[in-house]
């Protein structure tokens, strides 16, 4: 006797739409709790994302302010980016929540492990530019300042510029969970992404030259890490792959077929 196919939850679009704001407002208030500590320590927050420059700074030199509300402003803003930093993980899940009752059961098991990949990886990848990367950048930034030049960075300015990194090696990191994205949805297989190795690590480093400063330390270091998370990639869509194989073979009635 067949089971009977999984039925997806439907609801009208009023309903959605209650749900759509009851996930937002949760985000939200995750985001705002997070916030409010933040805010108060905003200068000590500042001061541990600067230190990585301050270390490599010839003595004397610091960081300046150019205007006049920027002491109080940036650290505000930072303190806002790092809360949204913190509370990303809920503010995923409830994205995830919402989208998840749409989705097969085979979708939501190969679905949840992505997700909650993706966040492990782009917090490893804003911790490794902040205790890999910033040293030796800021080391040769500092080593190659021309003589009567004084290195003194606008703080604003500064945390742009670590906000760009922290967010460009952040979504480097998610080079594995592209690739088995890629090859669970079909769009390339894993003999061809294994096959076009070089390629794609001539692709990695022009990649990591837009994405970094225009030195070749800071493209290297990003694109070495870049190229062996690929491989990690390849390794995961082969498992996942198989594992997609060994529940079609299996005749499960619960999702529609693989696309060819």
């Amino acid at each position: 006797m067949s089971e009977e196919p999984e039925r997806l939850a439907e609801g009208t679009l009023v309903s959605h739409l209650l749900e759509l704001r009851d996930r937002l407002l949760r985000a939200f208030i995750a985001v705002i709790v997070v916030f409010i500590p933040c805010a108060i320590y905003s200068n000590e927050l500042f001061s541990f994302l600067a230190q990585p420059l301050l270390d490599k700074l010839p003595k004397g030199a610091s960081l300046i302010a150019t205007s006049v509300i920027s002491p109080f402003m940036t650290p505000f803003k930072l303190a806002f980016f790092v809360a949204l930093f913190i509370a990303m993980p809920v503010v995923l899940y409830q994205v995830w929540a919402f989208v998840a009752p749409g989705l097969y059961r085979r979708e939501r098991r190969f679905g949840l492990p992505l997700l909650v990949s993706s966040i492990v990886l782009f917090y490893a990848g804003t911790a490794f530019a902040y205790f890999a990367v910033f040293p030796v950048m800021f080391e040769f930034f500092a080593q190659t300042t021309p003589t009567g030049v004084t290195m003194m960075t606008d703080i604003t300015s500064y945390m742009d510029f670590i906000l760009t990194m922290f967010f460009a090696f952040g979504v480097a990191f998610e080079m594995p969970v592209a690739v088995v994205l890629a090859v669970l949805a079909g769009l390339v297989s894993v003999e061809k992404l294994s096959q076009a190795r070089g390629y794609v690590l001539i692709g990695i480093f022009v990649i990591a030259a837009f994405l970094t400063p225009p030195d070749a330390i800071s493209q290297s270091i990003m694109a070495i890490p870049m190229y062996l998370l690929y491989e990690g990639g390849l390794v995961m869509a082969r498992i996942m792959q198989k594992m997609r194989r060994a529940d079609a073979g299996q005749g499960s009635p619960d999702s529609p077929p693989d696309s060819p």
